[in-house]
């Protein structure tokens, strides 16, 4: 079955008591069981190790993804946290993507490495780098592609075939193409994350994190930590995503489409002296965009002439636009990274790996490129 049909229908089924085409809501803490000797005869005993609503989103992702199972979580950032435990133990070490969501620096830096885990923040874009980085007490790779906020590329085979000579697993962060465009465990990754609040949710209405493993027993080593820690997804939350995630591909296509209308007419601005989108031809990693992903995403950043206070004055002129910190939703979102998402990352890193402050981001939304682009260009007005 194509995507779209995948989508719908992966990892569902019609209510058995009642014929609910919709997956009901177990908004239970405890499950019932027949006898002492039939007990999980039903699959299920206390939501905290797993509930029939919850389960049927990690069905479906895991299906979207092509991996071996999925397990769920209350944010994305304890999806992550996750992944991290089930792999490091202290006195190990872990190479990031050196242009990684402000979170996961903050995790990295300020809780595990308190733990004696050691951390290095790695361009990834660059194998040759990461292979130069790896230690004989590496325990995972982690890699953010498209990375948030520059949106800088990893090439996901070329640094999957380092890890598995390794034998180190390799963590990706889809969040930002999602597996209608990008599909991590194809390209050889172990394991792909996401943050679910964003383009699978896609209404701004939950916030959510998924794991898709590639092997049973990567899945059996996070879905331990998932249930010992409690990390988990409420059914209410799940119930919700399984209804956005019906849209997924539709949605995506729109606004990615608009995103690359939306590029094109900042690329030529006079106002706007830098735009970034891997659909333009202009991008650094336009090549390898092209050839690792089906399409380029709803994701671009941008600078204005003036600097830092031109792209306030921009921000603060928009009427359509929100400025919100959040991505992948409907309505077009635009935001600072570095007042916003990544204000925890120290001024010092960030100009290291390339965060000006300057850089707008924006998550183009399903409105009208219209009326997105006149949006734009009278907040330019105000530069």
């Amino acid at each position: 079955m194509g995507f779209s049909t995948r989508q719908i229908h992966a990892g569902v089924e019609p209510d058995a008591e009642t014929g609910s085409i919709l997956t009901p809501i177990y908004q239970s803490t405890t499950f019932v069981q027949p006898s002492v000797d039939e007990y999980l005869s039903k699959g299920y005993s206390y939501s905290r190790s797993g509930n029939p609503t919850v389960r049927a989103l990690e069905r479906k992702l895991a299906v979207l993804e092509e991996g071996f199972d999925c397990t769920c979580y209350a944010t994305g950032m304890a999806a992550i946290q996750v992944v991290m435990q089930a792999c490091l133990n202290a006195g190990d070490h872990a190479i990031v993507s050196d242009v990684a969501y402000g979170g996961t620096y903050r995790l990295s830096t300020k809780v595990f490495a308190r733990f004696g885990v050691e951390f290095s923040f790695v361009n990834t874009a660059d194998a040759a780098e990461v292979e130069a980085a790896v230690k004989p007490n590496t325990g995972l790779i982690l890699t953010e592609t498209p990375a948030n906020p520059n949106l800088k590329l990893t090439d996901i085979q070329a640094i999957s075939e380092i890890a598995r000579a390794r034998n180190i697993p390799h963590a990706v962060d889809n969040t930002f193409l999602t597996p209608f465009y990008q599909r991590p465990l194809e390209l050889g990754a172990d394991i792909s994350i996401h943050s679910t609040t964003k383009y699978f949710d896609g209404h701004n209405a939950t916030v959510g994190g998924a794991v898709i493993a590639a092997t049973e027993e990567l899945d059996e080593a996070i879905r331990f930590i998932q249930n010992a820690s409690g990390v988990i997804m409420s059914p209410w939350v799940a119930w919700l995503t399984l209804q956005g995630i019906k849209t997924l591909s539709i949605r995506m296509e729109r606004q990615s489409a608009n995103a690359l209308a939306i590029a094109e007419f900042l690329e030529a601005h006079p106002k706007v002296s830098q735009v970034a989108y891997p659909g333009l031809p202009s991008f650094a990693q336009h090549d390898l965009a092209r050839r690792q992903a089906a399409g380029f995403g709803a994701m671009l950043w941008f600078e204005v002439q003036g600097g830092v206070s031109a792209g306030k004055r921009l921000m603060d002129s928009v009427r359509l636009c929100t400025l919100a910190e959040n991505l992948g939703s409907v309505e077009t979102l635009v935001t600072h990274p570095v007042t916003m998402t990544h204000a925890d990352v120290e001024k010092a890193e960030r100009e290291r790996v390339g965060i000006s402050d300057g850089l707008v981001r924006l998550s183009v939304g399903l409105e009208d490129v219209e009326d997105l682009i006149d949006d734009l260009d009278q907040a330019l007005e105000h530069v």
